[in-house]
């Protein structure tokens, strides 16, 4: 096990490890203990109860914060025609055709998010093994398979979190920056936790979320009562 820091050490000091917090007073405790020198991303990590073997208990989605995640994310797009222009009006740091999919087959990765139109999937299909890894690959769940790509485009842009339960049944996501303030953390906070529950699959009984983490990036986890929302 990784030994911590002495700065850590001290945050986790303030966080009681035996209660569960409200939301916005977990918020303003991972903002207040937050020590990095730069402005940490806040992330969320929810345990839920969910079966991910199971095929309609394999949660994955997309939501557009209120307040953004502090970040700008590089987005490319796979479209021709009208739907190219499109993108490019939209904002699209890079769009293309088989010469993208060239470039990408290449070595090159430099972006955040993939979109592309339902026609260039065939080819994009082929970038799987590259793209998929690393949860770049396009995907209709998460709005990132589209004709409306400006939509996609802007989306992002604008604070799109694409979310995704994991092996274990967890779902970790970013709800936006240390520097943020705490009602804009919180309506983020809130408006993922929302569309979380809506996104419920039926066929799971009992407990949903089994239990909730706020966290920085570098901060020692603060558990939060999700019935408290």
């Amino acid at each position: 096990m990784a030994k911590k820091g002495k700065n850590y050490i001290e945050a986790a000091k303030a966080v009681d490890a035996d209660r569960t917090y409200a939301p916005k007073e977990a918020l303003e405790l991972v903002k207040k203990i937050s020590f990095a020198k730069f402005d940490e991303t806040v992330e969320v990590a929810y345990r839920l109860q969910l079966d991910p073997k199971k095929a309609d208990q394999q949660l994955r989605g997309a939501v557009v914060l209120p307040n953004g995640t502090g970040k700008t994310s590089r987005v490319i797009v796979f479209a021709q025609g009208e739907q190219a222009k499109q993108a490019e009006e939209a904002g699209a740091d890079i769009v293309g055709g088989d010469d993208l999919v060239q470039k990408i087959q290449d070595g090159w990765l430099d972006f955040d998010v993939a979109v592309a139109t339902p026609p260039m999937m065939a080819k994009v299909g082929r970038l799987g093994r590259v793209l998929g890894p690393k949860g770049l690959m396009p995907n209709p769940k998460t709005g990132t398979v589209t004709m409306d790509v400006a939509k996609a485009v802007n989306d992002i842009k604008a604070g799109q979190v694409a979310y995704r339960v994991d092996k274990a049944g967890i779902i970790h996501a970013p709800v936006g920056k240390v520097s943020f303030d705490t009602d804009k953390l919180y309506e983020n906070f809130e408006t993922l936790n929302e569309t979380l529950i809506k996104a419920r699959p039926a066929s799971v009984k009992g407990t949903y979320i089994k239990s909730l983490t706020l966290t920085s990036t570098f901060g020692p986890g603060v558990h939060v009562d999700a019935s408290k929302f």
